[in-house]
């Protein structure tokens, strides 16, 4: 068996490794806005001295603002990333495969090929025909009334 090399085309960091950060800025994203800002927010409220503080206020997420339009963005570019790096796979496999480098010939043996074998037709029914063109499968026997 023969050892096969495969030459690969060299990517710039940034094409080759820019959807995996954005889905590690909107984890991030996330997590600070449905997590930690609201815990540091709390704790923040116990410092407070004022007389304003009389009952806690609630943490508002930032990302929800607007109708959660961020959110939707970023749905939509990860999505159609992930769409779009699926078609980029699938394109490149099936139309740029590897050219392997040391490649040996398989050796093929010719195979005997059996003589034909010859069946006598049998009689049918006429054959119907679809609209489309085709044989229609053969009309089911009705029952007697």
């Amino acid at each position: 068996m023969s050892d096969t090399v495969v030459e690969k085309k060299e990517e710039d960091w940034m094409q080759k490794k820019w959807r995996p950060m954005m889905a590690f800025m909107y984890m991030f994203c996330c997590l600070c806005d449905f997590a930690l800002f609201p815990i540091m927010f709390t704790i923040v409220q116990f410092w407070e001295v004022s007389v304003a503080n009389d009952a806690f206020r609630q943490w508002v997420p930032i990302t929800l603002q607007g109708g959660g339009l961020f959110h939707v963005a970023m749905g939509a570019v990860l999505g159609v990333s992930a769409y779009g790096r699926t078609q980029e796979k699938v394109a490149g496999a099936a139309v740029n495969p590897p050219t392997p480098i040391n490649v040996t010939p398989p050796v093929v043996t010719p195979t005997p090929t059996p003589p034909p074998v010859v069946v006598a037709a049998a009689v049918s029914a006429p054959v119907t025909y679809s609209s489309t063109g085709k044989p229609a499968p053969a009309p089911a026997a009705e029952p007697p009334l």
